[in-house]
């Protein structure tokens, strides 16, 4: 959950200051016609350059961000033996994968956790937690790095960014647009714009936003199935199972902080909707399936 809730995060942050931005320099005053009616046509060109520059910023952070806010330590000269163990398994899954080395880090947390970021296939970071290292047999760590090197040869950030942009992008130009319509039919505002439409502006973004996130999440969770799938091909479907099982009996004992879980997020039926895991249980099914 890691890379998603940076990415998220980032982008989150990104898309209220351009859009707090745009208000500022009186940009959004352009999509008026006459300081009457809203110019739907120049609002959904606004509304995408203000979604779809938040999630790509968002992506071209995010291997930055993610080093700095883990304190991930690249490996460039092996120190022992794991280290060099990591880099080749890395090497050669990339290899398989088609995909250029990526960078391979560690970050010091005891719990069971990895993660893959980049913004792009060729340019991307690779990361173990040391209680990965220390918890897992080196096959079913093998079997993790394998998941994470097929999330970055599927390019699952940069879709994900681009779903993130098409959901941005609407969030802003509905938003707006009910608070056009509070303004004018509520409030009876005939030119410009009164308090309502910011407020009502607003707190639609919220609103809509967090919609926007349930799909975005959905997303995360199917391609969760597909990494499984393609670290089987790299790792061995043997391999890929027992990583699985091994983070449940993690789970199953005391549960994983979410933003710490490596594949797994345990939630209620509501919580599970912005779940960007599936539960292990329907992973380890599916796997058998392959």
């Amino acid at each position: 959950m890691l890379r998603i809730a940076l990415f998220l995060g980032t982008n989150m942050a990104i898309l209220v200051l351009l859009s707090l931005t745009f208000s500022l320099l009186g940009i959004e005053g352009l999509l008026y016609q006459n300081g009457v009616d809203l110019n739907l046509q120049a609002l959904l060109v606004y509304s995408a350059v203000i979604g779809f520059s938040g999630a790509f910023i968002s992506l071209l952070l995010s291997k930055f961000l993610a080093k700095k806010s883990m304190g991930v330590y690249v490996i460039t000269q092996p120190r022992n033996a794991t280290e060099s163990w990591l880099l080749n398994t890395v090497k050669r899954q990339a290899s398989q994968a088609g995909i250029g080395m990526p960078e391979v880090g560690i970050f010091d947390n005891p719990s069971p956790n990895a993660f893959a970021t980049g913004w792009s296939r060729n340019n991307s970071l690779v990361a173990v937690s040391t209680g990965l290292l220390q918890g897992m047999r080196q096959e079913e760590v093998e079997a993790v790095l394998a998941h994470e090197v097929s999330h970055v040869a599927n390019g699952d950030m940069v879709t994900m960014t681009l779903l993130q942009g098409v959901m941005n992008t609407f969030v802003v130009f509905l938003s707006r647009v009910i608070g056009h319509i509070v303004d004018r039919v509520v409030f009876k505002v005939e030119r410009g714009h009164g308090p309502a439409f910011w407020i009502v502006s607003f707190v639609a973004e919220i609103i809509l936003g967090f919609l926007a996130m349930m799909i975005v999440m959905w997303f995360s969770r199917y391609r969760e199935f597909r990494a499984d799938a393609g670290g089987a091909a790299l790792a061995g479907k043997q391999n890929m199972a027992a990583a699985l099982k091994r983070l449940k009996s993690y789970q199953g004992g005391a549960p994983l902080p979410d933003e710490m879980a490596a594949f797994a997020i345990s939630a209620g039926k509501v919580q599970a909707l912005f779940a960007s895991h599936p539960p292990l249980d329907d992973r380890i099914r599916a796997l058998q399936q392959v």
